[in-house]
């Protein structure tokens, strides 16, 4: 074994880069901390300029020879892939629970069965984009999906497994190759995905890992002018700054941004039911995007339903995310416990009022209690930002036109949640302005759906075709059903 190696549980990880189908030290390492208890989990290589440019290269040298194999020809490779993911279920597990504070319970159950389908599922759609047909009066059209080049993914630190395979899939079954900058704050299930790759014999250069920080190494990663696409989930001002980087050689971007999703209850609603997938917004201790963080309850059901779920707040286990019991895990990093604690702070000193929470959990340094604030103005700073940790807030309505007016009163417009009379609630639904919303439910997600957000929360869509129709080149292949003959009139 390599002594380098950072130890997890008796997982062995490699440190060092990806590139070119072999490990790559670096000079260069920053220290990688466990959210569980702030201890030094080893140090991680720094992607430098030299580091980034080898692996362009590499994946530049790589995606001739894959993107001339066919779908069905790929769909072997990327199949082995997904079960090598599958192999070290356990080892991803261990790892991302300590790395990130996902809870382990959910890796066991959602996280990696879903990474694996990520990849054999895409694998599989893209044999159906295989030249489709389109017959008009005029000619025949054959309508290609070409792989676009090198595609850089770049992935945040609340879910670094599902959300590196959720984009590697669809671009690597097109026939792209793809450098990936895994989060600085929770890196090492991207190094194991790479083990992953290696073992089920992707080609060299056709997947390729750097680590490193955003301001460095994917800086120099986006503004490359030999990539075709970048993929990013993250923050709204980290995606500005890569949009411009990437728009200065004009390469498409697909970002995936933040939340600010409303949680609509209106006097309708089942409201246990209601108040039990509420208390489901502090999973992942609230790091999660597409969760309905701003809760809007009728007037006449509020203090039922707020009554409601406290009683399923005040049952959650809050603890180490490697207890099968536990519910509610830390969160990432000190930097965004203050962030957190900041927006709350700031709410109470406004006049905000806490129903419960507010403060850190004495479990740890990094937990922080579930916590739901009301007494609100719709321009307050924690209704219009996204706060990203275990922090809710409720507002009142009188009407349905008021709740619409609620919901759509943000810049943000990713996901949302509605509660009420099947009939009722669709209608509702309807009108709000969001990428997607769950009708008496929460979390149903299918890979041939859209996924995406408008406003500031995001361009693209992910998923299905749509996922295809970014990381492709459309082609359109025109042949005349009649004899064609020049003209100067012809447009």
């Amino acid at each position: 074994m390599d002594n380098r190696n950072i130890d997890i549980a008796g997982v062995a990880i490699s440190p060092d880069h990806y590139i070119d189908g072999r490990r790559v030290a670096s000079a260069e390492t920053f220290e990688l901390f466990s959210p569980i208890d702030q201890r030094l989990l080893g140090r991680v290589s720094e992607g430098l300029d030299e580091h980034v440019d080898a692996a362009i290269r590499a994946a530049a040298q790589a995606f001739p020879a894959w993107s001339a194999l066919d779908a069905a020809t790929r769909k072997p490779y990327l199949d082995r892939f997904a079960a090598e993911i599958g192999k070290r279920a356990d080892a991803l597990c261990q790892v991302e629970s300590n790395d990130a504070g996902v809870l382990l319970s959910r890796m066991r159950h959602g996280v990696v069965p879903r990474a694996m389908l990520n990849i054999t599922w895409f694998a599989e759609h893209a044999l159906t984009l295989q030249q489709r047909p389109i017959e008009t009066e005029q000619a025949h059209h054959r309508v290609r999906h070409d792989p676009a080049g090198v595609v850089v993914i770049i992935t945040p630190w609340n879910a670094p497994l599902m959300l590196s395979t959720w984009k590697l899939g669809p671009a690597l079954a097109a026939g792209n190759c793809c450098v990936l900058k895994p989060p600085e704050w929770a890196p090492l299930t991207c190094s194991l995905l790479a083990d992953a790759a290696h073992a089920a014999g992707l080609p060299p250069g056709v997947f390729n890992v750097v680590q490193g920080t955003g301001a460095r190494a994917g800086a120099k990663l986006v503004s490359d002018p030999r990539i075709a696409r970048v993929s990013f989930t993250g923050s709204v001002p980290t995606a500005k700054w890569i949009a411009q980087a990437a728009g200065a050689n004009l390469v498409p971007c697909s970002l995936e941004l933040g939340g600010k999703s409303p949680f609509i209850v209106l006097d309708d609603a089942d409201l246990d039911n209601a108040a039990a997938t509420g208390a489901l917004m502090y999973r992942n201790a609230g790091q999660v995007c597409l969760a309905g963080t701003r809760f809007l309850v009728h007037e006449r059901i509020a203090e039922r339903f707020i009554d409601t779920m406290r009683g399923y707040v005040e049952r959650l286990n809050i603890g180490d995310p490697r207890d099968e019991a536990t519910e509610v895990g830390p969160i990432i990093h000190p930097r965004q416990v203050e962030r957190v604690n900041g927006f709350v702070e700031r709410a109470v000193a406004g006049g905000a009022r806490l129903l419960w929470g507010g403060q850190p959990h004495p479990f740890g340094a990094q937990y922080y209690q579930p916590t739901m604030l009301t007494n609100l103005q719709q321009h307050d700073e924690i209704v219009q930002n996204e706060v990203f940790g275990p922090v809710l807030t409720l507002q009142t309505f009188a009407s349905d036109e008021e709740a619409i007016a609620l919901a759509n009163g943000t810049d943000y417009g990713l996901g949302g949640v509605c509660y009420g009379a099947q009939d009722h609630a669709v209608a509702v639904a309807d009108r709000v302005r969001t990428g997607f919303i769950w009708v008496n439910s929460f979390g149903i997600r299918d890979l041939a759906a859209p996924f995406g957000g408008i406003k500031r929360s995001g361009i693209g869509r992910e998923g299905g075709d749509w996922s295809f129709e970014f990381f492709c080149d459309v082609k359109d292949i025109v042949v005349p059903k009649k004899p064609f003959r020049a003209s100067f009139s012809q447009r």
